[in-house]
């Protein structure tokens, strides 16, 4: 209903991509119905909701005591039972992730240990039976695979979830910009005033101006990553059965260039995490934004502060160049051919949270309420994996 704005609503969710969509459907499952959503763009999935992978994760990274583990392979089952439920496409192909080096060898039993804690199901493979699960995969001694890793089309969810909503009587309001509040429980947007008996901040890459507000995340800024990707050409051949991870350095939240296989068949290779100019700075300069100032002078504060932030910008622009995009690809496979490969429409935002306080990226997802609001904060990767159950927790917890 683009442009349709009620006078008053009960639950007023802001943002229209996966996090908003599911926290809806599961008001509607708590029997809270009167529900509005507000979308800035004219359709969903026009950022980081649409423009993802696709992959599910199965809880195989995050500490075992945070929201991420906690809600990640619960989100991966539900999403896949969703899938299912509306004849949407799942490639159930699990995932494997290489040691590209000895040096390696200790994250990825570390990474086996925190799956293990987390509930997934994961093995360590040798080389033989890796060249059985992916052929063109190679490692150094032994590789860690999860079976529960999975794709789905991510604007195929998005389009089930409206569908499901609006058939329940959910308003889905696009081309609506949030403004700002203009009194107690009431909020200006681009398409008028409306009022609300509790709000849910489910802005995305805009979360921190939402939250800053209503007085929340003071404490917080925005940096955003980039993410480019390279598509196997179309005709060519390169067997991917599922995804080719390498082993990430945990100490930041980014997962390295890697290999999957989409729904539809296509093989992709990505994505970075170059620093960008804005939040939905999707080309070269392109999207930076009147921020771009400031952002570059957060990434500079970061750089002489934060050593591993350091690392991250110093290697990961330099991906822009296909040399350097080709060289990570190369080292996860055993033949490589550069030309196979061609720059892919598909670039995505990761919008990453710092505590300014301590200028450390924040690892978790946060969910901070105050008042008659409740903000999701740092929604990054596997946000899409865990929204289901993310949504359920964050009903029960805030608005039951």
């Amino acid at each position: 209903m683009p442009g349709v704005l009620p006078e008053r609503t009960d639950v007023l969710v802001i943002g229209g991509g996966i996090i908003g969509l599911t926290l809806a459907r599961e008001l509607v499952r708590a029997g809270r119905t009167d529900v509005v959503v507000l979308e800035k763009e004219p359709e969903l999935g026009r950022h980081a909701s649409g423009r993802n992978s696709g992959v599910l994760h199965a809880g195989i990274y995050y500490a075992p005591d945070s929201a991420k583990a906690r809600t990640c392979l619960s989100g991966n089952k539900l999403m896949r039972a969703f899938c299912k439920e509306k004849g949407l496409p799942v490639l159930e192909a699990g995932k494997v992730i290489v040691a590209r080096t000895e040096e390696e060898i200790p994250t990825l039993e570390e990474l086996h240990r925190r799956a293990t804690a987390n509930g997934a199901r994961v093995r360590f493979v040798d080389e033989r039976e890796l060249a059985e699960l992916e052929p063109m995969a190679r490692t150094v001694g032994k590789a860690l695979h999860s079976l529960d890793t999975a794709a789905v089309d991510p604007r195929a969810v998005l389009a089930a979830l409206r569908a499901e909503l609006e058939a329940a009587g959910i308003r889905i309001v696009t081309g609506c910009r949030f403004l700002g509040p203009a009194g107690p429980e009431r909020v200006r947007t681009t398409a008028g005033e409306i009022a609300f008996s509790r709000l849910v901040n489910a802005a995305g890459a805009h979360c921190d101006v939402v939250a800053r507000a209503f007085g929340v995340a003071g404490h917080y800024r925005l940096i955003p990553f980039k993410g480019i990707y390279r598509k196997l050409r179309k005709g060519a051949t390169f067997p991917v059965n599922g995804n080719i991870y390498p082993v990430p350095d945990i100490r930041n939240p980014f997962l390295g260039v890697h290999f999957s296989r989409s729904v539809h068949g296509d093989v992709y290779l990505g994505p970075t995490a170059i620093p960008a100019l804005g939040r939905e700075n999707y080309g070269f300069l392109s999207g930076a934004g009147g921020e771009a100032l400031s952002i570059i002078f957060s990434d500079a504060t970061l750089f002489f502060t934060n050593p591993k932030f350091r690392t991250v910008a110093i290697t990961e622009p330099r991906k822009y160049l296909s040399t350097w995009f080709h060289r990570d690809a190369a080292r996860l496979v055993k033949s490589y051919d550069p030309s196979l490969f061609d720059r892919a429409d598909k670039v995505g935002i990761r919008p990453q949270l710092v505590d300014w306080r301590t200028k450390e990226l924040v690892m978790d997802f946060l969910v901070e309420a105050r008042d008659a609001t409740v903000h999701v904060l740092n929604p990054i990767s596997p946000a899409f994996t865990s929204s289901m159950d993310l949504a359920r927790t964050i009903v029960r917890e805030h608005l039951s």
